[in-house]
């Protein structure tokens, strides 16, 4: 079992910055990537970035040049820098684990609240 907990979402003004972490506890051995997915009111969860056991990163074209995902494998944990926020990117965060290239994602952390307004 792997056990996920995020941390850093808040209240942030249009352009302004936050930092997601992610802690990994359990059977990280067993993880060969790692992900960030939001939801937002009313829309379906949708993909955000992935980095995988390798430090490969992959992000959706609507977060692109603003989103940076990083881990730190010392502290086990797994970064989101957001910069550029835009209101469109309010939404709860969620990070997730996946055991095998090309499945689906198989731990979910309990999600961290990001909201962009003035």
């Amino acid at each position: 079992q792997v056990q996920l907990a995020e941390s850093g979402g808040g209240l942030v003004q249009p352009g302004g910055s936050l930092r997601l972490s992610c802690v990994v506890s359990g059977s990280i051995f067993t993880i060969y990537a790692m992900g960030w997915y939001r939801q937002a009111p009313g829309k379906q969860r949708e993909w955000v970035a992935t980095i995988t056991r390798g430090h490969n990163t992959n992000y959706a074209d609507s977060v692109k040049g603003r989103f940076t995902i990083s881990r730190d494998n010392a502290k086990n944990t797994v970064y989101l820098q957001m910069n550029s926020l835009k209101p469109e990117d309010t939404a709860v965060y969620y990070c997730a684990a996946q055991r095998s290239a090309g499945k689906a994602y198989d731990y979910w952390g309990q999600g961290t609240q990001v909201t962009v307004s003035s």
